[in-house]
């Protein structure tokens, strides 16, 4: 008779065996072809990869002074899978001069995943940076006692003058979400943060190498895998040249100590930025080195925010400095003509209740001198007449859209494209921001401040130092770029390229005969002392305390050489600071030099001090 016991048994132990067998297959399978744990502990054992970071690419100004450069550092890299059971603690942190708190710090962060997200017990990690010449020293003659530990070398940036924070911007190790974007960056590797170390990142920073190391049994280096066959060399990153004339951008810092607000000047031809200005700055060299966040920490909890680079964050009413656009529009819109009377100033525009306060002159006033005086009747009614003007237009609405587009021609409302990173764009309303701020009623008179500069209109001095520009040039631009040329590619086509304004010719040719008159004997009259033929244009931008102090102009008249916007907060009269600072700027950079005059009212200007509430800066 059959035994089904025995059957059935026979049935389970090989099911069993079947099973144990398919285990060990899948295992088997997951441990040589989809994991490589095993092969990086293989590799990590024979071999050793060792980066070769690239030279960082150096930066000049537009005369080949040097600005930026490298100078070499050392690191301490880990390998966790090397370590052991055994490492004298105590001796290895009195080596580096460290406590014990910061190496178990530095190592659980290593480790975390979170915060190293490309961490791997098999290959190395950072675990200090840049140790100076001699903390290394005095590691290396120990490295043979602490296993797993490695020394490598790579380079740190050096500012060599305390001028241009804001355009050079600063380097420092990647973060978590930095690595993540781009594969080309391990965790602690360096990256640019700010100014032109960050938009030129990709150009400044090279290629990395790599050099393959042989070891034996006992994790002694043995010499070079295959003769350094695999080895691949760094390609350094490329050199900048700045468009920033260096003697300029100091000059500009040391006017501006004590102040708070900017200077850009730009060469009306190429659209280069010879200066860039943010008051108040700091030191790049604070950047640099194991104080960097420290440092950095105590910058971004300074109530002045020196981090904020004002040139391009900063969104200011532009004031009269406007009025330069306004003239251009109506005259191309041919709301007025340039020898047209018709706009009376009682000391400002009255209309219906309505009143805008305007300073002393002759009245009525053709566009030449109505600009030089700076006349807020004559813009006001320009721009009461052109939104008014419904046989011309067909609506407010669409009057209001093209005086919005005549404005966003000569650079406003959005961002220009400067090649540093934060730009902002000011602000340009148009006909359905007042709509929805008015319910759809509204006119000429309840938006009447935007004509001198006022209400919602919002510029950064950047756009205003290009209004200028663009009037040196009659009536065109380059976007303003701080990078002259990058060492062996062409400049990005987007700063090559001409944007033409609405306003015709003849319209520009008037304004500047008007900001021509302004310096010979208008509001901008100290430029009449200089040997070039400046041109300018004063703005006092109403503020809720102390009005701002703005200046736009260029020089000379014909052949412009540089354009200048001046915005110093609660300066008071254009005439006050704006004007004279403009001035100098444009001697120094005309003549590469200041006059004796010039020098002694420098200084002046330099050691006055503006009172900021009850803070003095």
């Amino acid at each position: 008779m059959k035994n089904y016991e025995l059957a059935n048994r026979r049935y389970v132990i090989g099911g069993v065996a079947t099973l144990i067998v398919v285990v060990y297959i899948i295992r088997l399978f997951m441990l040589q072809i989809s994991s490589d744990d095993y092969k990086k502990s293989a590799d990590s054992n024979a071999f050793l990869k060792r980066i070769d970071f690239p030279s960082r690419g150096v930066i000049t100004d537009r005369h080949g002074k040097l600005l930026v450069f490298n100078q070499p550092s050392y690191d301490i890299m880990v390998v966790m899978n090397e370590v052991g059971d055994h490492l004298d603690t105590l001796e290895f942190c009195q080596t580096l001069n460290i406590s014990r708190q910061e190496f178990d710090s530095r190592m659980a962060t290593i480790k975390d995943r979170n915060r190293n997200p490309g961490y791997s017990r098999f290959t190395q990690q950072l675990f200090l940076t840049q140790l100076s010449d001699k903390d290394f020293s005095v590691f290396q003659e120990k490295m043979y006692r602490f296993p797993g530990f490695y020394v490598q070398r790579r380079s740190i940036r050096q500012y060599q003058y305390p001028y241009a924070a804001h355009v050079l911007g600063d380097v420092a190790e990647v973060s978590p979400a930095e690595v993540e974007a781009d594969d080309y960056y391990q965790p602690g590797d360096y990256i640019g943060k700010l100014g032109v170390e960050r938009s030129y990142e990709r150009q400044l920073r090279g290629e990395k190498g790599v050099k393959i190391l042989l070891r034996d049994a006992h994790g002694r280096i043995q010499g070079s895998y295959q003769n350094g066959a695999l080895d691949r060399r760094p390609k350094p990153g490329k050199n900048l040249t700045l468009a920033i004339d260096f003697d300029l951008q100091a000059l500009g810092e040391r006017l501006m100590q004590n102040k708070i607000g900017s200077i850009v000047a730009i060469e009306p031809s190429t659209g280069e930025i010879l200066c860039m200005v943010s008051s108040p700055t700091y030191d790049p060299r604070l950047m640099v080195g194991r104080q960097r966040s420290k440092n950095h920490l105590e910058l971004s909890r300074n109530a002045w925010k020196p981090l904020l680079n004002r040139s391009i964050m900063g969104q200011y009413p532009p004031g009269s400095t406007f009025k330069t656009t306004q003239g251009l529009t109506f005259m191309n819109e041919g709301i007025i003509h340039p020898t047209q009377t018709a706009y009376p100033c009682g000391h400002g525009f009255n209309y219906k209740g309505l009143h805008v306060g305007c300073h002393g002159h002759a009245s009525p006033l053709p566009l030449v001198p109505a600009l030089s005086t700076s006349c807020n009747g004559y813009f006001c009614w320009g721009l009461f007449y052109m939104l008014s003007a419904k046989s011309k237009y067909g609506s407010v609405q669409k009057a209001m859209n093209t005086w919005r587009d005549y404005m966003v021609s000569m650079g406003f409302g959005y961002r220009l494209g400067v090649d540093l990173p934060g730009e902002k764009r000011g602000l340009i309303p148009n006909a359905q921001f007042y709509d929805n701020a008015y319910k759809g009623s509204w006119n000429g008179l309840t938006i009447i401040s935007i004509a001198i500069g006022q209400g919602e209109v919002n510029a950064t001095p950047l756009q205003i130092a290009n209004l200028g520009a663009t009037i040196a040039n009659r009536g065109w631009y380059y976007v303003p770029h701080v990078v002259k040329k990058v060492q062996g590619e062409p400049l990005d086509t987007a700063f090559t390229r001409k944007h033409h304004s609405k306003a015709g010719r003849n319209a520009y040719d008037y304004v500047v005969k008007g900001m021509r008159a302004s310096a010979l004997g208008g509001t901008c009259h100290e430029l009449a002392r200089y040997d070039f033929e400046a041109c300018g244009k004063t703005g006092t931008a109403q503020n809720r305390g102390h009005d701002h102090s703005v200046f736009m102009g260029f020089a000379p008249m014909d052949n412009p050489k540089i354009a200048v916007a001046v915005y110093v907060e609660n300066g008071g009269w254009g005439a006050t600071f704006g004007v004279p600072i403009g001035g100098l700027i444009m001697e120094q950079y005309i003549h590469g030099k200041l006059s004796e005059a010039s020098l002694k009212k420098a200084e002046t200007i330099q050691h006055k001090v503006i009172n900021y509430g009850n803070t003095e800066r």
